[in-house]
């Protein structure tokens, strides 16, 4: 994949000078962005996913009193995207939307309703209305933020089984059977409480699973069987210094292409958290934190060549560019950033 280009998406908070999703081509040989664009005027398209055959994008989305998910084609030229439709509802609009690996289906978490839905693909990309929605009940220790439900994360386990809903509000994974749109609960993980899981990973070899917490800013390693659905807790990791006492949050998690090494943004340390996963346990060993170079790294990426990681500073308005390298994990410098107001998620054309 050396000295390829590769196209990227940024979903952004549009109550400052946003006006949307922007495109940026990206050189996976240098690590530099170039030709930064508006690719679709929308309102708070905070975070996106692309299909598996890259056709298509679909976003959450604002929409007066109204959220929901918005779905785009892509312009194979211009990377400018095409409208096609939206599932809008009275409310908030979701937090995180995912796909299922055949572009069946569109997975979307709705943290300020709790709910999580399915909404199924057209043949010309666009959606229908939701198959099955689930509500989620139930509340946790921390009363600012654990007063209800929160679903923060709805996505497929690499079968395609079963969809994992991240629920920040009562403290679990509630996992679901998975079956042609329809959602049946299965199990659930059940954390520490006042933890407030947010985000969730799938190692590439589908054995191993990781959860960020937001509350506590810890990693839970757990171990998937896929024959039942069933997870079995490995350990908790933090993801913060053992001596850092400040006010600090857990914000994504990913995992390098590789499969050797998993990444935790830290909001308020800002910082990535690094470590090295055990191939045979799952385990996961801290090898250091790297300052994002900017304020409250809400969202970061790895491209898809795996040389490098992108930070998406949200406060500060910046997207940073670190080389990674591929024998220790480390994050390097690259003097290379960008301007981009409230950026939140970043998404790489395959």
């Amino acid at each position: 994949m050396n000295n390829k280009k590769f196209r990227a998406y940024i979903g952004t908070y549009t109550k400052g000078e946003s006006k949307g999703i922007y495109t940026f081509s990206f050189d996976s040989n240098t690590g530099k962005i170039d030709n930064i664009s508006l690719a679709a005027e929308a309102s708070n398209p905070t975070y996106l996913n692309i299909s598996k055959n890259n056709k298509y994008l679909y976003s959450v989305i604002k929409v007066n009193d109204k959220g929901g998910t918005a779905a785009y084609s892509i312009d194979d030229n211009t990377g400018k995207l095409n409208f096609l439709n939206y599932e809008i509802e009275l409310g908030s609009s979701p937090c995180y939307v995912s796909l299922d690996s055949k572009d069946n289906y569109v997975l979307s978490a709705n943290y300020h309703m709790g709910t999580a839905e399915a909404f199924p693909i057209n043949e010309d990309g666009s959606i229908q209305s939701y198959s099955c929605k689930v509500q989620h009940e139930g509340s946790g220790p921390n009363k600012d933020r654990q007063e209800k439900a929160h679903a923060h994360f709805a996505q497929l386990t690499p079968d395609d089984k079963y969809l994992c809903v991240v629920d920040l509000g009562i403290d679990k994974v509630v996992i679901y059977d998975f079956n042609k749109g329809t959602l049946t609960k299965s199990n659930e993980i059940i954390f520490k409480p006042g933890s407030g899981p947010r985000h969730m990973s799938f190692h590439p070899n589908g054995k191993f699973a990781y959860v960020l917490t937001e509350l506590s800013s810890e990693v839970l390693a757990l171990q998937y069987n896929s024959s039942n659905g069933n997870f079995k807790e490995i350990g908790y990791f933090n993801a913060l210094p053992e001596d850092f006492s400040g006010e600090s949050i857990g914000a994504a998690i990913h995992i390098s292409p590789d499969g050797n090494y998993l990444y935790a943004s830290n909001r308020g340390h800002n910082s990535i958290a690094i470590f090295k996963i055990d191939a045979g346990s799952g385990k996961l060993s801290l090898i250091e934190h790297v300052p994002t170079e900017g304020d409250h790294p809400r969202d970061f990426e790895i491209d898809p060549s795996g040389n490098f990681l992108l930070a998406a500073n949200m406060n500060t308005n910046n997207i940073v560019v670190f080389r990674i390298d591929k024998n220790t994990g480390r994050l390097n410098k690259t003097g290379h950033s960008i301007s981009m107001p409230s950026p939140v998620c970043i998404k790489f054309l395959l």
